[in-house]
């Protein structure tokens, strides 16, 4: 690899956190509150799989609560923490310009994604499953959102204008700023939605008109970042790459260039349209290959490699297990035909893929940031035991899904008559469950270098 195409100065404050530069005192806190939302993500998902898996399902006393959890779930495990981690990223750009911007951005998400987690113990009981941020119809819920919206729109802003401009020779900061302008395209299209909307939103095909644009632009801000992170940390863990760093501006150019087709969708097409509708569906579907040249040079020099220290390895295992589950879901994509669990099969090898993309980063950045390294034996497995327990989960999922089984229902709502249809919907139960455990060896490895040191 070319080390200068993926240098970030990043400060390492070990000795002395109190003399932190701003860029890793910010970096500090959206790690605290990504690893926060998986924490309070992961009580959710417990009920979910537990209400979803044979046998176990009938006894379960707070079966109705399926659908409120799973919103919560998908809201912190999915939308605050790919966006609270991505502050991390963006962080680690900081000048030291405009702090109380960047403070106000951080604990206006601090708030949303509090009462988000608390939503349904303050009376939001009414769930509806739209797509990309489902919601719960109440005021609690409602505000809860709007302050997250704010905070992160002061994150992309901030990120995308005022940021420092890296005076190497390092393709990251390019990469960052590709990243900020999906984000800041996804904000303008969801204020574009709500403008085309009329009326109260309280019913399903509000919010999935409302969500829809955004939502898929967003993706784009997920793929580049995920591509940055699997440059970031094959170059870390010894993966040689030889790309000029203009080389590697041009391909991340490519592969956010996609966006851009989301604005004559909304000048040609009304937000409710099947057409608006489609379009979106099909710039993700197509728009996403554009990720392919990049993503094709660094998995074939991730999986060229052999060795790499034990110091690394937590990282190293986190960036192959990423890459694979990545794959399986972009895989699963073109396969989906209907409204059946092979939707959630496909969306679910993607989230996890980043999520452990992320995870990987984690890993690399603790010690970077502060806190102590993370290399025990739990940490070199844990992505083993995540990602395998979630290719489990998803091709579960994407058996059922061949025998028509239905999405966002659990119980005897599912239909589960034939030993296959059983089979596979046990099998997703079981790879949910060993995923919930994969997280929290997580959860808990990162808290634990995390936590000031004992004596």
């Amino acid at each position: 690899m070319n080390n200068t195409a993926l240098e970030l100065h990043i400060d390492n404050p070990a000795q002395n956190p109190a003399d932190n530069t701003s860029r890793t005192r910010l970096a500090r806190m959206w790690l605290t509150l990504g690893i926060s939302a998986l924490v309070a993500s992961g009580f959710y998902s417990i009920l979910l799989v537990l209400s979803r898996t044979p046998a176990i399902q009938d006894m379960i006393p707070l079966l109705d609560f399926f659908h409120i959890a799973l919103v919560i779930h998908v809201d912190l495990s999915v939308l605050i923490w790919f966006l609270a981690f991505e502050g991390v990223i963006w962080a680690l750009l900081d000048n030291g310009r405009l702090l109380s911007m960047a403070k106000l951005s951080f604990w206006l998400c601090v708030a949303g994604t509090v009462i988000i987690a608390i939503a349904p113990f303050l009376g939001a009981d009414k769930p509806l499953m739209n797509n990309y941020v489902p919601v719960l119809v109440h005021p609690v819920f409602f505000t809860a959102l709007l302050l997250f919206a704010a905070g992160f729109s002061l994150l992309v802003l901030r990120a995308l204008f005022f940021a420092s401009k890296d005076q190497t020779s390092s393709a990251l900061p390019f990469a960052l700023k590709m990243a900020a302008i999906a984000a800041l395209l996804s904000i303008v299209a969801l204020a574009a939605s709500y403008s085309g909307l009329t009326g109260v939103l309280e019913e399903v095909a509000d919010f999935e008109a409302l969500f829809w644009g955004g939502g898929h632009v967003l993706q784009f801000t997920h793929s580049v970042m995920v591509l940055l992170v699997w440059l970031w940390l094959a170059s870390a863990t010894g993966s040689g790459i030889n790309i000029a760093p203009t080389t590697l501006r041009i391909l991340f150019a490519i592969a956010v260039a996609p966006v851009f087709f989301a604005i004559p969708l909304y000048l040609m097409y009304d937000i409710t349209s099947q057409e608006h509708r489609d379009g979106f569906t099909q710039l993700m579907r197509y728009g996403g290959l554009a990720t392919l040249p990049l993503s094709l040079i660094v998995i074939f020099s991730v999986f060229s490699t052999r060795g790499v220290d034990d110091a690394h390895r937590p990282a190293r295992n986190a960036l192959l297990a990423s890459i694979i589950l990545f794959g399986a879901g972009g895989i699963l994509g073109f396969m989906i035909e209907g409204v059946n669990v092979v939707i959630p099969a496909h969306y679910h090898g993607s989230i996890v893929g980043v999520t452990l993309a992320f995870m990987g980063l984690t890993y690399y950045l603790l010690p970077k940031l502060g806190f102590r390294p993370a290399t025990t034996r739990a940490a070199r497995i844990q992505p083993w035991i995540y990602g395998g327990g979630q290719m489990m989960h998803i091709l579960g999922l994407a058996w059922s899904g061949g025998y028509g089984v239905q999405r966002k229902t659990a119980g005897a709502e599912q239909g589960l008559e034939n030993l296959p249809e059983i089979a596979g919907m046990a099998m997703m139960g079981l790879g949910g469950l060993i995923a919930i455990i994969g997280g929290l060896i997580f959860v808990v490895v990162a808290i634990k270098a995390m936590l000031p040191a004992k004596g």
